[in-house]
């Protein structure tokens, strides 16, 4: 079964619906398991819980079918949304536009050329879609 994993802020924000209403939209299309994912940071943790994820994902989405939701704790965000994308094997990953310039950022301190999709495509064996809030 495909895996699609979405990261998404919490509260909501404009940028993560419409990363999170790609993600559901292709999880429904290939009857996909959607996981979900929200980073709560080390640094300045917010206690966010995987109910309250839940519970803000269905006022916008209506109950999802095969969605789990995850809260992970991690000093990086855009390393621990990589952890967890090899952990669950995804085969899809949506991210935000701005979730990717974040990781060409971070992927620039380790490469000379850092092209998100082809870097997750080797190293995670997944794909990228990036998604526009304008879009």
């Amino acid at each position: 079964m495909t895996r699609v994993v979405v990261p998404v802020r919490y509260p909501l924000s404009k940028h993560s619906r419409a990363t999170l209403e790609e993600a559901v939209r292709i999880a429904r299309e290939r009857d996909a398991e959607l996981t979900v994912l929200h980073v709560d940071l080390y640094q300045s943790n917010h206690g966010v819980t995987r109910t309250e994820l839940k519970r803000a994902v269905e006022r916008e989405f209506g109950p999802l079918v095969r969605a789990r939701y995850v809260v992970r704790r991690g000093f990086l965000v855009e390393e621990t949304i990589l952890e967890e994308v090899a952990a669950e094997e995804a085969d899809i990953v949506v991210i935000g536009s701005k979730q990717a310039s974040r990781w060409r950022r971070m992927l620039r301190r380790f490469l000379d050329d850092p092209d998100i999709d082809m870097y997750l495509r080797e190293k995670l064996d997944c794909t990228v879609i990036t998604v526009r809030a304008d879009s």
